[in-house]
């Protein structure tokens, strides 16, 4: 009971976003546009001007590229055996190797573990960020029919805001360049809304999703993959690097989230099965509900 109540704020602040879909209605694409070019970038830059540089982020970095590629390499293994198409292929691991600790995550991680988890979360966040924004954009130009897919991928890559705001923050800190109180005052300002913001978005997006033509043992794959394997695979990186037990912890736990809702939007973008993509995120976030207090009683 406990550790539900700690998922209870989270989803709370999903059901403002999803009660106002369904109520008011809103654009929830033009929003997370916002979201990501307008808000992310300053939450990314204040992250790497105020968390000192070390190993750790090479640590984390090494952990979210394997832990990516990892579960990419067992989708592949998957469609293979099953013979799935390339659009197959790309759908399944858009819904299975993006783990969603951005306006899920990071929010349960102050929860369980306070501000000291919190920056470990936000750094993980912008460096998911950076892979979702080049291998996931990758990948869902890959399973498109369009045929500049690709090209088109490295345009999108090009022009994600967050990939300049966290290369910022990274030289100001280096440079150890200060900043003007006021001037930074709306820079916190910023980058304190993104969170609840892409939070409230989720909750809209998760209230338009279709459940129609429900594809059971591509679904199940999924599932099985993301929030189960993924955690996982996540211990075996957290028993090898060199990280304090609270970093551990929080590498587990976020590995566990359901489906990045980025990807949802990619997939639409590219049209590599939307419906397909954007149902494992619905359903692997109201799984998450029974999952991740098991996953959280077993770390804490």
């Amino acid at each position: 009971m406990e550790f539900v109540l700690v998922l209870l704020p989270v989803f709370s602040i999903f059901a403002i976003g999803f009660v106002g879909q369904k109520v008011i209605g809103f654009d929830p694409r033009s929003l997370s546009k916002m979201a990501i070019y307008l808000l992310s970038p300053f939450l990314a830059f204040r992250t790497f001007y105020e968390n000192e540089i070390n190993l750790n982020y090479l640590y984390l970095t090494i952990y979210a590229l394997g832990l990516c590629f990892g579960l990419i390499s067992i989708v592949y293994a998957v469609s293979f055996i099953k013979k799935y198409s390339r659009t197959e292929t790309s759908s399944l691991i858009l819904s299975s190797a993006f783990m969603n600790n951005g306006n899920y995550g990071t929010p349960v991680v102050l929860f369980v573990f306070g501000e000291s988890g919190f920056d470990i979360a936000v750094i993980l966040l912008v460096i998911q960020q950076l892979i979702m924004s080049t291998i996931g954009v990758y990948y869902a130009a890959k399973g498109s029919d369009q045929q500049d897919g690709i090209y088109t991928a490295f345009k999108a890559v090009a022009k994600m805001p967050i990939v300049y705001g966290s290369l910022l923050g990274i030289v100001f800190q280096l440079l150890e360049i200060t900043i003007d109180s006021m001037f930074y005052k709306s820079i916190n300002l910023v980058a304190d809304a993104a969170i609840p913001t892409i939070m409230v978005i989720l909750g809209m997006q998760l209230a338009k999703i279709s459940l129609k033509k429900l594809e059971v043992e591509k679904l199940s794959y999924s599932l099985i993959i993301k929030l189960m394997v993924a955690p996982i695979l996540a211990l075996i990186f957290a028993s090898i690097l060199p990280v304090s037990e609270e970093v551990k912890d929080i590498m587990i736990l976020l590995a566990a989230m359901p489906s990045a809702t980025n990807t949802t939007m990619y997939a639409l973008q590219f049209n590599t099965r939307p419906v397909f993509v954007s149902t494992c995120t619905l359903i692997s976030t109201l799984s998450s509900i029974i999952t991740l207090p098991v996953i959280l009683n077993i770390i804490l």
